[in-house]
């Protein structure tokens, strides 16, 4: 499949090359010209400038960004003239959910579709895998699957939470949120809601997360909490300090 990416720091490069790795095209972009040439050296298809970025992408286009939250909107607003309905613009930075749902209604009139995930797995990720928690319509988050399913952890890479060994429950790659039924979260990121009772139990699986009701309808009692930390990476036994599911003690 082919991804766009903007964004080609640690992580976003990283993310290329595991990309890249499982078969996939990445047409890349930065500032930094020296960061873009440094990837099309290794298989990335490189580009100098916003526009010459987007002719070189398929339509419909998947793009992500991966760059800092604060300028998230000045990405997007370079890029909405030159993108075109039914293409899909992913935020994978660390962005306020509250930004997130009002990015989806602002794009939805225009026929973009806004993917918002928060990625976790920084250096360690290109070897590693990355946790992803997705949000966003069930019908564009299945589009971008190879992409999610290559970047994340396999099934089984990543060991069990200690303590949870005998935990009930199988792996699987199905879990139900409130309205419809997504694919698996990763082992390493827990979601959860501010509000348990407007939430079924969410189950612990060892793939990648989606939040299949859309980013637009999400409220502050259906959001997830993405500040969990890895212990496969970390090698420290972590908590998501909101809820007390994860297990173990706060970072």
């Amino acid at each position: 499949m082919q991804l766009g990416m903007i964004g080609l720091g640690r992580m976003g490069a990283n993310m290329v090359r595991r990309l890249i790795g499982g078969g996939h095209e990445c047409v890349v972009f930065d500032r930094s010209q020296q960061a873009v040439d440094a990837l099309a050296k290794e298989k990335a298809v490189g580009t100098s400038s916003l526009q010459d970025f987007v002719s070189r992408l398929a339509k419909p286009r998947a793009i992500w960004l991966m760059v800092p939250a604060a300028v998230v909107d000045k990405a997007i607003a370079d890029l909405l003239p030159l993108v075109e309905s039914g293409d899909i613009l992913v935020d994978g930075g660390n962005s306020y959910y509250v930004d997130d749902i009002r990015r989806a209604k602002e794009l939805a009139p225009k026929g973009i579709h806004y993917v918002d995930v928060g990625t976790s797995g920084g250096v360690w990720g290109f070897e590693r895998g990355y946790c992803m928690v997705i949000g966003g319509e069930a019908a564009t988050v299945k589009r971008l699957d190879p992409i999610f399913s290559r970047l994340a952890p396999g099934v089984g890479d990543i060991e069990r939470t200690p303590g949870r060994d005998n935990a009930a429950g199988s792996v699987s790659r199905a879990i139900s949120t409130a309205d419809r039924t997504a694919p698996a979260i990763s082992s390493r990121w827990f979601t959860t809601a501010s509000s348990t009772a407007s939430w079924p139990r969410m189950r612990k699986v060892s793939a990648y997360s989606v939040l299949r009701t859309s980013v637009s309808k999400r409220t502050p009692t259906m959001r997830s909490r993405r500040h969990c930390a890895i212990p496969s990476i970390t090698n420290t036994t972590s908590i998501c300090p909101t809820s007390p599911r994860c297990g173990g003690a706060a970072a």
